[in-house]
């Protein structure tokens, strides 16, 4: 006997009277006033000003308009504009968010046993999915209409998801009425940082340009081999330039994100939006052990102890520190040695005699590409690890566990990502000794680096780890949507798992493409450049996922990108401290400069004064060298004193001067845009004045009470 299963589809709606209630209860807003829709590129602006034709802009069919709004009032509903029409008074969103509401808060079984919400009947198997549905297909139609007839989903194909859109502006507005404000949050970070890099690219392209053009009056690269002219490409005095510059664009860029997301969220009526007393997670509800009265609603929930938690946080901490410290350093130590050695090991008995010297060269790329794929595998491992820990930790919010969930991976892919450049920055070549008695680890020598320095060596792995990273990430963006699930009666794949919205959807991967490109600056000049090229297909990519691909996701509200904007800042901050220490002690600009004030501008004899002879006691050859500041016997000598005073004095002048200038950019640029200031208040001013009956009964109260007190 064959067992088959019939799928049951319920479509859910809220009548009109249902919407008013809860439309009060969620404190939704309500439209007061209609005013011109605001022009929020500044390029635009500044293009139209000059009058030079903007190639970027697009009229779009059926914008939303803009308005001056209000908390909604059921008692004061005459008072907002479009009330008359039922059908559309409520946007879709805002209809999906009650509708959703009553879902999350219909009780299906015991209350006593938290047996409450939608969420929780997913999590148990009783239903299988729940989300709202797509307005019509997205397909465009086969003849030719009028582009007011479109359906919102089509807009945002025709004008959006296309690659042939990937120059033009992106229609925000529609984004958020068909996907609620968190998405369209998302899409305008992304697309603001995208646009900011371009100058970052222009310069950083500029700056590698013109060391290409100056490795001809590189007077040491003559003298001694061609790799001394390569690594000039990555280490002359333009990237000095370009790290200060970059430490400026990365605080420049968060003060004006800053005014765009305080633009935004006033434009979409999240500027003031708190989230109210959030529901138990459905999975901590099953596992809590107890029941106890919430302080602040006084209904009973499930009840985690605090001590309990706390101890299982410590726990999951401790597995955290152990799993970087120990077994992700012991995995790349094994594999890349092995990759070094059978590298090295055939380019030097398999390679003919021309290519011998470029040995060191190939087993550093092959490392670094074998590097890149532990790197990937190791990410997957920490990302089931971080999900599994931040469960076990028993956080009773959504919002508690995503931001649990979040720290956990941003740490994880932070050391997975970025050990091999800082290992190579700050480590490699640093602790080597000199002839006769050279400094071992478990019994063999200590690397050192190439002939042309660390910093070649550097920029190597950052290409690699980085581009190679955002290729392979874009190949599985675009391949795997186009994957049937299998056995799943759903056309989309879902929208709502705890990866998408908190490290796919916010996307940690371009958070760590923003250290890259600040944190590393110093030897990789072309970094914003390969950032841009790979944030503009992510911009059409993930466009065509939410309209095309997946299954609509819940709209959700979001004033601002959450504890992501944090962790920018730390960045940006920690980036100017790392290129101060890679200019000091793993570029040649400080020894060049010593050089050249001390003995000769020109650079004449500068190899010469950077080698050091071996001491007799190790060989007999009098020409035996080898690079470092140390005198025949091996100590050092008085101008690496001066060099190292030089270097601490340099990493002391550059944080000071940056960091004041960076306090100077915060202090001049303020948060929320002046123009922004006098729209609130006169929002605030419309608001008092559509309440004004209520504020008059409240004034006739308080003076009969005075009076009769008198």
């Amino acid at each position: 006997m064959i067992d088959k299963k019939t799928i049951h589809y319920l479509n859910l709606s809220a009548p009109w009277d249902v919407l008013v209630y809860y439309a009060e209860e969620l404190i939704l807003r309500a439209p007061l006033q209609a005013q011109p829709n605001p022009n929020f590129n500044t390029s635009d602006r500044i293009l139209r000003k000059l009058y030079i034709p903007n190639l970027m802009a697009e009229s779009l069919p059926n914008r939303p308009l803009d308005y001056y709004t209000c908390a909604f009032r059921k008692s004061k509903m005459e008072k907002f504009l479009g009330c008359e029409n039922h059908d559309t008074y409520f946007t879709n969103t805002q209809r999906q968010r009650i509708v959703y509401e009553l879902l999350a808060r219909t009780v299906y079984g015991k209350r006593k046993r938290a047996e409450v919400g939608v969420a929780r009947l997913l999590n148990e198997g009783a239903y299988t999915a729940a989300f709202p549905l797509h307005e019509g297909p997205f397909e465009l139609p086969e003849y030719e209409v009028h582009p007011d007839e479109l359906n919102q989903r089509q807009v945002l194909f025709r004008y959006w998801a296309r690659w042939s859109k990937w120059y033009k502006y992106q229609p925000l507005d529609h984004i958020r009425e068909y996907f609620g404000e968190k998405i369209a949050l998302y899409f305008a970070w992304l697309g603001f940082y995208t646009a900011w890099l371009l100058p970052a690219a222009v310069v950083g392209a500029f700056v590698f340009v013109s060391g290409l053009m100056s490795m001809g009056t590189n007077t040491p690269a003559h003298v001694v081999c061609m790799c001394w002219q390569v690594g000039y490409l990555f280490d002359h005095p333009g990237t000095v330039f370009f790290s200060v510059f970059m430490s400026f664009w990365a605080v420049t860029f968060l003060e004006y994100w800053k005014r765009k997301m305080a633009t935004l969220a006033h434009h979409w009526d999240c500027m003031d939006f708190q989230e109210e007393e959030e529901r138990p997670r459905p999975e901590f509800a099953a596992m809590a052990p107890s029941i106890e009265y919430n302080p602040v609603t006084g209904v009973k929930e499930p009840y985690f102890p605090e001590r309990a938690r706390l101890s299982r946080m410590l726990t999951g901490s401790m597995v955290i520190i152990i799993m970087l410290g120990v077994i992700h350093h012991l995995g790349y130590i094994s594999l890349g040695f092995l990759c070094v050695c059978v590298c090295v090991c055939v380019c030097v008995h398999a390679c003919v005699v021309f290519f011998f010297p470029q040995a060191g060269n190939i087993a550093n790329i092959s490392s670094s590409m074998v590097n890149l794929a532990l790197i990937l595998l190791m990410g997957q491992v920490y990302t089931a690890l971080a999900l599994q820990l931040t469960k076990w930790e028993m956080h009773r919010t959504q919002t508690q566990y995503e931001d649990a969930f979040t720290f956990k991976v941003f740490v994880f892919q932070f050391v997975n990502f970025y050990s091999s450049p800082f290992y190579v920055a700050f480590f490699k070549g640093r602790f080597v000794g000199y002839p006769g008695h050279y400094g071992t680890l478990l019994g063999m020598r200590n690397e050192e680096c190439g002939p042309g320095g660390c910093l070649i060596e550097l920029a190597e792995q950052l290409f690699i780890i980085m581009v190679g990273k955002q290729l392979i990430s874009n190949v599985q963006e675009f391949v795997i949507p186009k994957i049937p699930p299998v056995n799943s009666p759903h056309p989309y794949p879902s929208t709502s798992s705890v990866e998408l919205l908190t490290y796919d959807l916010l996307h940690s991967s371009t958070v760590l493409q923003f250290g890259f490109i600040t944190i590393f600056v110093a030897a990789f000049p072309l970094a914003p450049l390969f950032a841009l090229l790979n944030n503009w297909a992510e911009v059409r990519l993930d466009a065509h996922k939410f309209v095309c691909e997946y299954r609509r996701p819940v709209a959700e509200r979001a004033q601002n990108i959450g504890v992501w904007f944090n962790i920018l800042e730390a960045l940006s901050h920690l980036s100017v401290i790392v290129n101060a220490f890679l200019i000091a002690f793993t570029s040649d600009f400080l020894p060049r400069l010593l050089y050249q004030y001390k003995f000769d501008n020109d650079l004449n004899g500068y190899v010469n004064f950077t080698l050091a002879y071996a001491p007799p006691s190790y060989t007999s050859h009098p020409m035996c060298r080898y690079k470092a500041f140390r005198d025949n016997n091996g100590n050092y000598t008085l101008i690496y004193w001066e060099l190292l005073a030089v270097r601490l004095g340099f990493i002391i002048a550059f944080e000071h001067v940056v960091f004041i200038v960076l306090r100077a950019i915060d202090w001049m640029v303020p948060d929320v845009p002046e123009s922004l200031g006098l729209k609130v208040k006169r929002e605030r001013y419309l608001a008092k004045q559509a309440l004004a009956d209520n504020q008059e009964a409240l004034l006739v109260s308080h003076r009969g009470s005075a009076s009769s007190q008198g």
